[in-house]
């Protein structure tokens, strides 16, 4: 279609400002952005719509536009919504660059262009996906009647027979057509799309799963919900959203490729819609957050949270319980990217960390409607509501004491215990998330023990943020700790400088190292046996199948060569210690 032919649509509200001598050039997509530098997502041939976010200064519009003009985009339009009358330095930079600029009136949405033209540009490109497009009304109706991305999901397989799926960055499915994604799959082809699109390579990605092949293509949020001013593919990569299409699109005509492109913008502006609704939500987290952090009174903060809870766990009708859930990523300065430092963190983490907190078992894009979740600086914090629990043990199983519980009772006490657990957020989601973080960032993850009151939240918060701190001092891309963990030697170990570390294991436990060697005498493997023993000579002797005499001559020989007294407590401990940081 023409540019000109948007200009003469009435619907459309829109007004042109300049490049009346360009309105005959051809529109072959359309997409929405607020970044200063969306190169990366043009091809040519956009209209290009925009809010006018990234304009702070008259300096803005220059660079902005010129890079629309070497990308060989049809078109701008500017929504008068944000700014009012378009900035005359933007009218200027477009009249340089023979870039035609239009005012979109503040009473029209953008949705509505890019339904326009996706539609215009479908139906003269193709006929097979023209049910698709015709029917794009009803895709953006919410409620029963609509059906959401479903609809457009099943008529690319009824008309073009294709099946497709709609995957969140973690592989998790938000919408499908016909028989759902199986979850290690979706984590599987997730994993790829986040691995292709960090090394750069131009989608549809190509992913070969138990001799089926799958093309992947991005859903870019480069809506409200997008992070602002983004300079660096790692601002976006783990929140995007991919389609996921059981074919081969190597092999794919231009033009089929371009209707699967539409499709892929018709979800975005469906995002968009139903990230606005979290609003709602990172409002109400934001503002606990901000009471806590300035040390309210907990009955303010218990009036905050009386607001929460009805939003959070609609028809509970009794306060909750509340977890804290503290998120942080990491990255590193890498080539000539932006340094790491520039990164804006915070927002990234936010909406992964809405991302995670959904129970993996679930489907849809409306599964985390009791999830809020704010960012302070480089943190993001999730304030989670947990239906009260109410335990009540069986009489016969109380009369037995505690004696039946003794041996299970430390492994089994995170599974009887009530709300999020660190490890098991993180067990579906490692293998995606590891690969959108690559060779150079990182996700640390705290989670709190379940609070009863206000008065609880404070410290809540700052149990999370130290269990976040316990897992970044751990390796790996992907590590979480819990609360637990906080009671424990294993809150000081990460800390202790690696000379110091070095130096104490290797004071202690080289001797008997340097001895086994020489002897295969096994002295580690007896010193790790007896303090798993709590001392006992005669359980440790079982384990080691061991004479007592034997094991009795294997601690003196420890005792020996390290100068150490395995009868005193303060010796064991120091043992102990060196085994777990060696």
């Amino acid at each position: 279609m023409r540019l000109r032919a948007l200009l003469e649509t009435d619907a459309l509200g829109l007004r042109l400002l300049g490049g009346e001598d360009e309105l005959d050039r051809t529109v072959r997509g359309v997409m929405t952005t607020d970044l200063r530098d969306p190169s990366r997502y043009l091809s040519g041939g956009e209209l290009v719509l925009t809010g006018l976010a990234w304009h702070r200064d008259a300096a803005d519009s220059e660079p902005f536009v010129r890079i629309l003009a070497a990308a060989g985009v049809a078109g701008l339009a500017a929504g008068e919504a944000e700014l009012g009358d378009i900035p005359a330095d933007l009218v200027e930079a477009c009249l340089h660059h023979r870039l035609p600029l239009f005012a979109v009136h503040e009473t029209v949405a953008f949705a509505t262009i890019t339904e326009y033209v996706v539609r215009q540009v479908s139906g003269e490109r193709a006929g097979d996906l023209a049910a698709v497009v015709d029917r794009h009304r009803r895709l953006m109706t919410s409620g029963p009647a609509g059906g959401g991305p479903e609809v457009v999901l099943d008529l690319l397989t009824s008309d073009l027979d294709l099946r497709a799926w709609v995957l969140s960055p973690t592989g998790r499915q938000i919408a499908g057509a016909g028989a759902p994604l199986p979850g290690p799959l979706g984590a599987t082809l997730a994993g790829h799309h986040l691995a292709a699109t960090r090394t750069g390579r131009r989608a549809p990605h190509r992913a070969a799963v138990a001799g089926t092949t799958y093309s992947l293509f991005p859903i870019r949020n480069t809506g409200r919900g997008a992070v602002p001013a983004a300079r660096d593919v790692r601002e976006s990569v783990l929140s995007d959203w991919l389609l996921a299409v059981e074919a081969d699109a190597s092999d794919w005509p231009a033009a089929r490729l371009d209707l699967l492109q539409g499709v892929t913008q018709l979800i975005a502006v469906e995002r968009d819609r139903r990230d606005a609704a979290r609003t709602v939500r990172r409002r109400l987290a934001q503002e606990v957050l901000e009471l806590v952090q300035a040390g309210a009174a907990p009955a303010e903060i218990a009036a905050r949270l009386r607001v929460a809870a009805p939003v959070l766990l609609p028809g509970l009708g009794v306060a909750p319980q509340w977890q804290v859930v503290v998120a942080r990523v990491d990255w590193s300065a890498s080539g000539q990217a932006a340094a790491a430092g520039e990164i804006a963190s915070g927002p990234v983490a936010q909406a992964l960390l809405e991302e995670i907190l959904v129970d993996p078992a679930v489907s849809g894009p409306d599964s985390a409607d009791r999830i809020a979740v704010a960012h302070t600086g480089e943190e993001a914090i999730a304030l989670v509501p947990l239906p009260p629990i109410v335990t009540a043990l069986p009489e016969s199983e109380s009369e037995e004491g505690d004696a039946g519980r003794a041996d299970g009772e430390d492994a089994d006490a995170l599974a009887g215990e009530p709300g999020l657990h660190a490890d098991a957020l993180l067990a579906s989601v490692r293998e995606p998330l590891s690969a959108g973080l690559a060779d150079d960032g990182r996700l640390t993850l705290g989670v709190s023990a379940a609070v009863h009151s206000a008065e609880g939240l404070r410290g809540a918060l700052e149990e999370a943020r130290h269990a976040r701190r316990v897992a970044a001092a751990r390796p790996g891309r992907v590590c979480a700790a819990g609360h637990h963990e906080l009671a424990s030697h294993v809150l000081l170990l990460p800390f202790v400088p690696d000379d110091v570390r070095r130096a104490f294991t290797a004071r202690l436990l080289d001797p008997l190292r340097d001895y086994d060697r020489r002897h295969r005498a096994e002295l580690i493997e007896t010193l790790e046996a007896f303090l798993d023993c709590d001392g006992s000579w005669t359980r440790c002797a079982a384990r080691l199948h061991l004479h007592v005499n034997t094991l009795r001559y294997r601690v003196g020989r420890i005792e020996q060569l390290t100068g150490r007294d395995l009868s005193r407590l303060e010796d064991k401990l120091d043992f102990f210690l060196a085994l777990r940081m060696s």
